[in-house]
């Protein structure tokens, strides 16, 4: 029996969260007979935690587990498959009134950045290259084969939404463009509600980014909160390649079952969230892969594709909120 550090050590999770989590899929995971041995549910979840927790060959695995490789193999699908289900139940927008003014004021206490409910970025997640002739599509700015993901992060540092699927040569105004996201922000379902994104976007009317060259004072406090609240999604997707080191040293899985990889982790991460655990620490090379794979260059897109109103609304914003604030 393991004691929790060494637990926690083992599988980035404590022994609360598995038993969460067995309690969730335990149902949809669970061999419904003894046919050659087959592994109990909880052993199925350990196998899948190990796994995303090391980033490992699945022979590794294997080994660690007593089970052949391609049992793991079936395990991460299974087990992946079983928890990405619950997406909409861990990963989601603020949704009612009260909930939205909690999130805003927990983004305003940060820096003083009003009606902030998420901040916006993509990350990439190394992976083997899918094969095909689409293959090379996967290849990113920094010369290898990933998928760019979108991630939406809270002021509490949980995932707030996610988009798995892209190609890494994406841009990530083109996954915003393409998302559920974007149309229910255009359809108005976030009233009074912004994002905040790096240059790497256009500025619309509910997504700010900074300003290339602040001119004026108020503009330069404007950009001075932005960096500060905006932080939290980078904080963010760094916590969560730490805890799942198999996001940021790369899944040598097939495409469809990485991306599902992708989602589940994403769940078991907000879950952890919720049970008030603590932060993972570095693995001892770990923080070089996130540095490599965040660091990707991307260019900086024109300031908005909404015509001016996107630009009139930051001026706007920016006067209304800024102009008046001391340092």
């Amino acid at each position: 029996m393991l004691d929790e550090l060494t637990f926690f050590q083992r599988f980035r999770v404590t022994k609360l969260t598995a038993m969460y989590i067995l309690e969730l899929i335990e149902n949809e995971i669970e061999y419904h007979y003894d046919f050659n041995y087959s592994l109990a549910p909880i052993n199925q979840i350990m196998i899948f935690l190990r796994l995303c927790a090391t980033g490992t060959h699945l022979t590794c695995i294997g080994d660690f587990a007593g089970v052949h490789y391609s049992t793991v193999s079936r395990i991460a699908v299974r087990v992946g498959s079983a928890i990405a289900r619950h997406y909409n139940q861990f990963v989601n927008l603020p949704q009612t009134a009260e909930e939205i003014n909690a999130a805003q004021l927990s983004f305003y206490e940060r820096a003083r950045f009003p009606r902030i409910v998420g901040a916006i970025d993509g990350t990439h997640i190394r992976i083997q290259s899918p094969g095909g002739e689409d293959a090379e599509v996967f290849r990113n700015r920094k010369g290898f084969f990933s998928v760019n993901t979108q991630i939406v992060a809270g002021a509490d540092e949980k995932i707030l939404n996610l988009v798995a699927r892209w190609p890494g040569s994406s841009h990530d105004m083109t996954i915003f463009n393409n998302s559920c996201l974007r149309r229910q922000f255009d359809e108005g379902r976030y009233p009074n509600c912004l994002l905040l994104g790096d240059n790497g976007y256009a500025v619309k009317p509910y997504l700010l980014t900074p300003l290339l060259n602040p001119d004026s004072h108020a503009e330069r406090l404007y950009n001075e909160a932005h960096i500060k609240t905006r932080n939290v999604v980078e904080r963010t997707i760094g916590i969560w390649k730490r805890r799942f080191p198999i996001l940021a040293y790369g899944c040598r899985l097939k495409l469809s079952t990485t991306l599902t990889i992708i989602v589940a982790t994403a769940v078991v991460y907000n879950i952890c969230k919720q049970n008030g655990e603590p932060d993972p620490p570095d693995p001892d090379d770990i923080q070089l892969f996130v540095q490599v794979i965040e660091d990707d260059g991307v260019p900086n897109v024109p300031a908005s594709e909404d015509g001016i109103s996107g630009v009139e609304t930051r001026r706007n914003f920016i006067a209304q909120y800024f102009a008046h604030l001391e340092s």
